[in-house]
């Protein structure tokens, strides 16, 4: 018979706060948070209650590291390559140019160590980072003006964070990273030349289509991972039942997120070729890509050199994606050329 102390325990309502990037009511990266609370709170019979602040009520869209790390809120939801500032080997877990696709780094993150590294950069910094949902591969952005060569790349003011931001730079551009909300405006006025956002899942609600014609494939984003940050001391006053409920509602979200991600975007990608028709879909020419390339080479290199976790991370992900992708070359791709 349980004693008075252990029911007690047991009826015990966890209340925990999370901050995310982005605005109320947000479509499909919102989502993922409220199905996540919401199944927490289910599973759990209401003794896990996760309160939402958007970024309207924190003021602080690409501050949730810093919330989260001292406390201020007890999770957050974002996008790890954001904190590559403070922390640099942050960017490698939420996608890397010329990487994995959604797929493989789901393999790569739960079956072939991508978690335990990820645990092992966020560990020092008071928090724990489990994957928030996939965009699937992004489109490679909104341009005022069209790109024929890399010349065209030289002095570009555009909205595009994380490693891809880098190897422009290398290639005479001037990335920047913006909050969501701004991003329109900011094109608009021409404080930026260009942007990259998602695709068209979320793309077209936000209108860019209307000052920025040519609309460019992607290369820089394969398989776009947000995450879900915990504060560990937070975690660890969790009962161990409530431990597993948020890890498991965390993970579904994840998963839910990426097919209403690939559901939008085939359904607004329809609209956009019919609705739209003005808006010019456009390769990078191979010059481009060849360069671009050539520039992850040489910075992929730089950084490893300079830190040792970063050598373990890309070695980590270089030797799982060249296991994985001989596979995935053999069933999708065989299988999608098979129309061709």
């Amino acid at each position: 018979m349980l004693g008075a102390s252990s029911v007690a325990a047991d009826d015990k309502v966890y209340r925990l706060k999370l901050a995310e990037t982005w605005g109320p009511n947000f479509p499909i990266f919102g989502d993922a948070t409220k199905n996540m609370a919401a199944m927490a709170d289910k599973m759990s019979n209401g003794r896990l209650k996760i309160r939402i602040d958007s970024s309207n009520k924190h003021k602080a869209p690409l501050g949730v590291f810093d919330m989260v790390k001292s406390g201020q809120y007890d999770m957050g939801h974002s996008a790890s390559y954001y904190w590559k500032g403070k922390v640099p080997n942050t960017l490698y877990f939420t996608t890397m140019p010329f990487g994995m696709t959604a797929s493989e780094q789901y393999s790569w993150f739960y079956y072939g160590g991508g978690m335990e590294l990820m645990a092992d950069v966020y560990k020092p910094h008071n928090l724990l980072s489990f994957p928030g949902g996939n965009t699937g591969v992004q489109m490679g952005g909104w341009f005022q003006k069209e790109i024929k060569s890399v010349d065209d790349l030289k002095g570009l003011k555009m909205r595009i964070p994380g490693f891809a931001g880098e190897i422009l730079a290398e290639l005479g551009a001037k990335p920047t990273n913006i909050a969501p909300g701004e991003l329109y405006t900011a094109l608009e006025r021409k404080t930026i030349d260009a942007l990259e956002w998602v695709g068209p899942s979320l793309d077209l609600r936000m209108g860019f289509h209307k000052i920025a014609p040519y609309y460019y494939t992607g290369w820089h984003e394969p398989g776009t991972e947000l995450q879900f940050l915990v504060n560990q001391r937070v975690w660890d006053k969790l009962p161990a039942d409530l431990q597993e409920i948020l890890r498991v509602a965390m993970r579904t979200a994840a998963y839910d997120m990426y097919t209403q991600s690939t559901y939008e975007s085939g359904k607004n990608w329809v609209s956009i070729k019919t609705e739209y028709p003005d808006v010019q879909v456009k390769n990078f020419p191979p010059e481009v890509m060849t360069q671009l390339r050539a520039a992850n080479d040489k910075l992929l290199v730089e950084h490893a050199a300079q830190d040792d976790m970063a050598k373990k991370i890309q070695k980590s992900q270089a030797e799982y994606m060249k296991q994985v992708r001989s596979w995935t070359e053999i069933s999708d791709k065989a299988y999608l050329n098979s129309f061709d």
